[in-house]
């Protein structure tokens, strides 16, 4: 009778050594067990396949969420001045997210990333689930400051009991994660990122994938570099190119599978105190973030699914529409053409008209907001550009 391995973790299948082990879609060393790693294969490609689909992020921390509502409300709006205790807090907490879960659709989602209060305590996993929708789970804690108390750059909390969160999210039902660490970006005066904390960042991000993997989770690594300081567009793309090399050098030092993992990180962009961030162009980013793309982000990496930040949502599907159109139109000699698929994973830009209308208790309007951003981040993912011009 044929035996088993040990299992990868807790809650993997083992793995039969029969005819009932999965083939390899790729190369595996002995530390990969071929079951772990056709889930975490296919998983992640079904979050960046078909074309055009892409996840939605709802993985705000509830103080952040609380922000976002009051936000929302308009002036002179009677409700934006009523104190909620936190029971109510938690339930309209509950609400608005079984709102925007009803309401999103997969045929332009493939995943949406929750909070882990939302997929514990609330179980609202289910209504995502029943629609085809794969679930995440954010995986990363809060910001402390990188020593010696730097007030620009920071160390993410939360790899210490990281193990047996995930495997109760994937009880749960998730089957990816998403860890996100800020990368400051200023001019090459003031001298940010330092070398010591992209380096923090890489080797966080790094044991975090490794131990999502181990949790029999997709991780999706998310370098998020700021644009609030007067970087030029050059130098941004610099700082990201950067970034995302050390991150994949300090995975493959970790024995992290590639082709289960994706990466989220932001477009390269000129700072907001910089002259020229307000006559850029859509094709100008586009050609600076597929160099940087082609240059840092190995091939085995399945998909990129870009974060929207603080982008209003018309400016980041134009930004996402442009760069696959330019992959779209590269020649077969470029690298451009021979990127992965890039797709989104927004949180503001697919949900900010929504909430508005939520609070207003509009729920015919939430259900048009959400259909109308999600077909155009899913366009954009298209690189459709005439038809995401029809969309205001």
């Amino acid at each position: 009778m044929a035996g088993y391995s040990t299992p990868h973790n807790l809650f993997s299948t083992p793995d039969l050594q029969s005819q009932l082990t999965p083939t390899p879609q790729t190369f595996l060393y002995p530390y990969h067990s071929p079951s772990v790693a056709d889930d975490l294969i296919k998983t992640a490609q079904a979050l960046v396949h078909p074309k055009g689909k892409g996840i939605y992020a709802t993985d705000e921390t509830p103080e952040a969420l609380e922000g976002v509502f009051m936000g929302s409300f308009g002036v002179g709006d009677p409700k934006a001045g009523v104190l909620l205790d936190e029971d109510e807090k938690k339930q309209r907490r509950v609400r608005w997210r079984e709102a925007a879960y009803k309401a999103v659709s997969s045929e332009y989602i493939s995943g949406v990333i929750l909070y882990e209060e939302t997929l514990l305590d609330f179980g609202l996993g289910p209504i995502l689930s029943n629609k085809g929708i794969i679930i995440g789970v954010r995986a990363n804690g809060e910001l402390a400051p990188l020593p010696p108390k730097s007030t620009s750059e920071f160390i993410v909390q939360g790899l210490d009991d990281l193990l047996p969160k995930l495997q109760a999210a994937r009880v749960s039902g998730a089957r990816f994660s998403k860890w996100r660490v800020p990368i400051a970006c200023t001019d090459i005066t003031q001298g940010l990122p330092s070398q010591i904390a992209l380096e923090v960042q890489a080797e966080t991000l790094a044991q975090y994938a490794s131990i999502s993997q181990q949790a029999g989770l997709v991780p999706i690594v998310e370098p998020d570099v700021e644009f609030s300081e007067g970087a030029t567009l050059e130098r941004s793309a610099e700082v990201h190119e950067k970034a995302i090399s050390l991150i994949y050098e300090r995975c493959k030092a970790y024995g992290v599978l590639l082709e289960g993992t994706l990466i989220k990180p932001s477009f390269p962009q000129p700072g907001l105190k910089h002259p020229s961030r307000a006559h850029i162009t859509s094709q100008e980013i586009a050609f600076a973030t597929a160099t940087v793309l082609s240059r840092s982000v190995p091939t085995a990496v399945p998909g990129v699914v870009f974060l929207s930040g603080g982008l209003q949502s018309t400016v980041a599907t134009q930004w996402l529409g442009a760069l696959n159109q330019l992959v779209a139109t590269s020649l077969p000699t470029s690298p451009f053409s021979r990127l992965p698929p890039l797709s989104f994973s927004f949180g503001r830009a697919l949900q900010g008209d929504a909430l508005k209308h939520w609070v207003k208790g509009e729920d015919k309007e939430v259900q048009e907001s959400f259909d109308k951003w999600s077909r155009a981040c899913w366009l954009a993912a298209k690189g459709d550009l005439a038809e995401l011009e029809l969309i205001k």
